[in-house]
């Protein structure tokens, strides 16, 4: 009816689903219109890509958190820093953050099980962590341990689950069980949420974003439809929109930049 022949979706998973769809139903219609998607996510979960518009920032800003957790935790008698950092199905920005700031002791993300209790337990290594250094700083993914609380269930408006809080339940456990054994441990939670997306993209995103938009424009003129404009091992390419939204990109725990984290932070196995 607007006699619109391009259009430019920018966004996630879903909402590339959203521009397949539309994508689709083009075609049903024969319409002559391209839809060209731009990958926008602080996750930088979609498969086949080097990393989404977003990401570097989300980063960037994490660390930030968690060198306030760090001087917060420090500068406390037993201080322990907690810092919960968005992540709704993949831990890459907990990861990132706690490799780039080398200042984090755990680092707690959804595609690696652990136990809070017991002999090999996340408690158990904050209390020699406690022991031997003073302080501690801890980072946990939103959707880490979420086998470990209560599923309500629940659902938001894109059908996505509604997570139950980790890091409420970490502060509440930690302060338990530091209780139970008679140390005397000051907790500092910390959890920026949006603040971590809701801010200036920084020099490398905004080059990527740029690149990604003038790139999708390209492809609409040339009559590309049902594509995303992405950065896939250091090319600039465009990729089937079907291929992306199969299943979310998750860290992979037998992976190098895994190791790296666990060599930087020194954590054991939680199980």
């Amino acid at each position: 009816a607007r006699r619109i022949d391009m259009l430019f979706v920018l966004g996630g998973n879903g909402t590339h689903a959203g521009a397949n769809a539309i994508h689709d139903e083009c075609r049903k219609r024969k319409l002559k219109v391209s839809v060209v998607a731009v990958p926008k996510t602080i996750d930088n979960d979609i498969p086949l890509m080097d990393k989404t518009f977003g990401f570097d920032t989300a980063v960037e800003e994490a660390q930030r958190a968690i060198n306030s957790a760090y001087i917060e935790a420090r500068s406390a008698y037993h201080g322990i820093g907690l810092v919960k950092l968005m992540g709704r199905s993949s831990g890459f920005i907990a990861m990132h953050a706690s490799l780039s700031s080398g200042q984090v002791d755990v680092c707690l993300i959804p595609e690696v099980s652990f136990a809070l209790d017991g002999e090999y337990g996340v408690l158990q290594h904050l209390e020699q962590l406690i022991k031997n250094k003073g302080f501690c700083v801890v980072c946990v993914a939103e959707a880490a341990g979420q086998e470990l609380l209560q599923n309500s269930g629940a659902t938001d408006a894109s059908g996505n689950a509604i997570l139950s809080d980790i890091g409420v339940h970490m502060q509440q456990k930690i302060k338990t069980h530091f209780k139970g054994i008679g140390v005397h441990a000051d907790i500092k939670y910390i959890d920026p949420t949006y603040m971590v997306r809701a801010c200036r993209a920084n020099a490398s995103d905004a080059i990527l974003c740029t690149v990604l938009g003038q790139n999708a424009v390209h492809g609409a003129f040339a009559g590309f439809s049902g594509i995303t404009s992405c950065i896939c091992n250091t090319h600039y390419v465009y990729l089937p929109v079907t291929q992306v939204i199969t299943a979310p990109k998750r860290v992979n725990h037998k992976g190098r930049m895994w190791h790296r984290c666990l060599t930087s932070t020194g954590q054991p196995d939680f199980r």
